[in-house]
C-alpha cells in the first residue's frame, strides 16, 4: 500500500512540476511577444520536451511570420502607389494646363472658338483616359477587380477594339491588318478584360508604332506586330515595366501604365504575354490559357 502511495505522490510531483514549467514557459513567451516590435523578425522558442509546447511554439510562429508577411506587403502596395502617382502627376498636368491655357485663349480670340474648344476636348479626353488608366491599375494591384473568365470568341472584342480606335487609325494612316487561321477562335478569358488588353495594345501601337499594325491568331496565341519608328528600340525585356521608355515617349500621351496593365490582366486570366522583335517590327504574343 504504501509503496502505491509514493508512487502516486512521485507521479503528482512530477505532473506539478511539468504545469508549473509549462506556466513558466507561457509567461515568457508572453513576456517576448509583449516586448518586441511588431516589426521585429521575432522567433519564439521552447526550452521544454513534448508535443504540445512544439505544436504552440510552431503555431504562434507561423502566424507571426504571416502577419510580418501582410506588413511588408501592405508597406509595399503604398510605396508603388506613392510611386504611381508621382511618376504620372505630371502626365495629368500636362493636358489640364493645356485645356486651361486655350480657354485663357478662348477668351481673348473669340473668332477662333471652335479650333479652341475642339483643343480643349482632346486635352480634356487624354486627361479621362490617363486617369481612367490610373484607376485600372491601382484596383489591379489592390485586388479589388474580379474578373469572371470563360471560353469566349477572341474576335469580336477585337473588332469593336479597332472600331473605337478608327478616328485615330485612319488619322495616322493605319490600316489593320488581321490575319487568323479561323474566325470563330476561342480563348479563355473575361470579355471586359480582353477588350482593355486590346485596346491597350492599338493604342501603344498608335503611340510608339511606325505605321504597321497586324493582328494574326492561332491555337490560343494573338499576336500583335507593329514596325517601329526609326530611332531607340525598346528593350522586350523591361517592355511592361511601369513607366518604362526607351525615348521621351511621354510626348506621345500616355501614362506609361498600357503595356503593365496588359501584363497584369493576362496572369490574372491565367496566360501570359511576352514581347520580342523581329527586324524592324515588334510583336507582342497574348498566350492564352488552355482550360
Amino acid at each position: 500500500m504504501l509503496p502505491a502511495l509514493i508512487l502516486t505522490l512521485a507521479a503528482l510531483g512530477i505532473a506539478l512540476l511539468r504545469l508549473w514549467a509549462y506556466r513558466i514557459q507561457l509567461l515568457e513567451m508572453a513576456r517576448v511577444l509583449e516586448e518586441t516590435p511588431a516589426e521585429s523578425n521575432l522567433c519564439l522558442t521552447v526550452g521544454m520536451s513534448g508535443t504540445a509546447p512544439r505544436r504552440l511554439c510552431q503555431a504562434m510562429n507561423a502566424r507571426l511570420e504571416e502577419g510580418r508577411r501582410l506588413r511588408l506587403e501592405t508597406r509595399k502596395r503604398e510605396q508603388e502607389l506613392k510611386y504611381t502617382m508621382a511618376c504620372i502627376s505630371h502626365d495629368i498636368r500636362t493636358p489640364l494646363a493645356g485645356a486651361m491655357g486655350y480657354l485663357q485663349l478662348l477668351e481673348s480670340e473669340p473668332e477662333r472658338q471652335a479650333e479652341y474648344l475642339d483643343i480643349v476636348g482632346k486635352r480634356l479626353k487624354e486627361l479621362e483616359e490617363l486617369l481612367e488608366e490610373l484607376f485600372l491599375y491601382t484596383r489591379l494591384q489592390g485586388g479589388s477587380l474580379p474578373l469572371e473568365c470563360g471560353e469566349m470568341a477572341a474576335l469580336p472584342p477585337l473588332w469593336d477594339a479597332l472600331a473605337e480606335f478608327y478616328p485615330q487609325l485612319e488619322a495616322a494612316g493605319v490600316v489593320p491588318e488581321l490575319r487568323f487561321d479561323r474566325e470563330d477562335m476561342a480563348v479563355w478569358a473575361s470579355l471586359e478584360a480582353l477588350g482593355r488588353v486590346y485596346r491597350n495594345l492599338i493604342a501603344n501601337a498608335l503611340r510608339h508604332g511606325g505605321g504597321e499594325l497586324t493582328v494574326s491568331g492561332r491555337d490560343g496565341v494573338i499576336c500583335f506586330s507593329n514596325s517601329l519608328p526609326p530611332g531607340p528600340r525598346p528593350d522586350p525585356e523591361h517592355l511592361f515595366d511601369r513607366f518604362y521608355q526607351s525615348s521621351p515617349a511621354r510626348a506621345k500621351g500616355g501614362a506609361g501604365l498600357g503595356l503593365s496593365i496588359v501584363q497584369e490582366l493576362m496572369e490574372r486570366m491565367g496566360g501570359q504575354v511576352s514581347a520580342q522583335i523581329v527586324g524592324d517590327m515588334l510583336e507582342i504574343r497574348l498566350s492564352f490559357s488552355r482550360r
